[in-house]
């Protein structure tokens, strides 16, 4: 305790600054990120973000406090270097968080994503981004260099070119993702809170909604299975992406249904089902079916056993678009009850086969009808 008291008392007031200074931000770590942040309880890894600015108080303390202990020259000379080395690196890291946070504030796009509002960021943020992050992190790295006593051009030429050698080695690991997630942004081929379809590696249809796009990753919500699903960006420019969010027309996005019905149901019948299921559709408030304009029913192939009818209509709810199927698809299975009409495909219909009898009169080919 003497031991303790005979510390503080000797204490410089550059001392009583720097333990001062850090504990404030260590407590008021949280409240400082959720300034800088506007919508920081929408944020997936703002926890993580205020562990690691606590992480690096603790430490700049505990080397603090470790030097006061043990005031040795050697110890003091190591101490101010650790010291200051922390502390570069956690001003460094608070000013890539802030400058990020502001970016994103003044230059990004308000969106709403399952129902909560936030700023996503664009192709200008992300580069301004990476620039601003590049700044302060080579201010940061010569600040470091200089801490640690590499005072020579040599010496701080080597560890630069030592880190400039590692970053060359394994850019070929990270800098493609930081690329085509730039070029994502920039192309406009796909913005958060889009729906989109694509077909993965396993050739399965996947229907989502982009939740983040990240400078490594994007993250989409998967509308079937609900669950999360990472991709490189790299990797997902290499799909062919249906964006559902981005109509080709002011009707909205145009869906098909197809089905399959035999040859022994008269067409009118089919069209009069249905034009019966359509109708029921449009009084389903519901049904996000944009029933202000007329369906289409057109025959999409005439197979071995069955006929392929397609139904094609319009809606603008893109993130409704697997409800609006499956509710479609039911209204058309009651109707086809309703009209007697089965639209399970058959194994087998009727052949026929014209055999040559034979010329009439006139000088024509006549043909005979028999069942195979």
């Amino acid at each position: 305790m003497n031991l303790f008291q005979n510390i503080l008392t000797h204490l410089s007031s550059i001392a009583y600054l720097l333990l001062g200074v850090n504990l404030l931000l260590l407590v008021y770590a949280k409240h400082i990120l959720q300034w800088a942040y506007r919508h920081s309880a929408k944020i997936s890894d703002f926890k993580r973000k205020v562990m690691i600015f606590r992480a690096l108080n603790l430490l700049i303390l505990v080397v603090h406090g470790y030097y006061l202990f043990y005031r040795s020259k050697d110890s003091q000379a190591l101490g101010i270097k650790i010291i200051a080395v922390l502390a570069t690196i956690y001003l460094a890291y608070l000013c890539m968080q802030l400058m990020h946070a502001l970016l994103l504030r003044h230059y990004g796009k308000p969106q709403t994503i399952e129902g909560k509002e936030r700023q996503t960021p664009t192709h200008q943020t992300r580069l301004l981004d990476i620039f601003s992050s590049l700044f302060i992190a080579m201010i940061a790295l010569i600040g470091i260099i200089h801490f640690l006593g590499f005072n020579s051009l040599l010496e701080a030429g080597g560890v630069l070119g030592f880190i400039g050698v590692f970053l060359a080695l394994t850019s070929s690991i990270w800098a493609p993702d930081i690329f085509h997630g730039i070029i994502i942004l920039n192309s406009d081929m796909l913005s958060e809170g889009d729906v989109i379809e694509f077909k993965d590696e396993s050739a399965s249809r996947i229907i989502g909604i982009v939740y983040r796009t990240k400078i490594f990753h994007t993250v989409i919500l998967d509308q079937l299975n609900n669950h999360r699903i990472m991709i490189r960006n790299s990797r997902l420019r290499d799909f062919t992406i249906h964006n559902l969010s981005k109509f080709a027309s002011a009707k909205g996005l145009r869906e098909k249904i197809t089905f399959k019905i035999g040859y022994d149901c008269n067409i009118a019948q089919v069209e009069k089902m249905f034009q019966e299921a359509y109708i029921k559709a449009g009084q389903d408030s519901d049904l996000a079916v944009e029933n202000q304009y007329k369906m289409v029913l057109a025959i999409d192939d005439t197979g071995d056993h069955a006929v392929e009818w397609a139904l094609y209509f319009y809606t603008k709810e893109a993130r409704d678009v697997i409800a609006t199927r499956q509710k479609m698809i039911r209204l058309v299975y009651s109707a086809s009850i309703a009209h007697n009409i089965s639209l399970s495909t058959p194994f087998t219909h009727v052949q026929q086969a014209y055999t040559d009898v034979g010329k009439d009169t006139d000088g024509k080919g006549v043909c005979k009808v028999e069942g195979l």
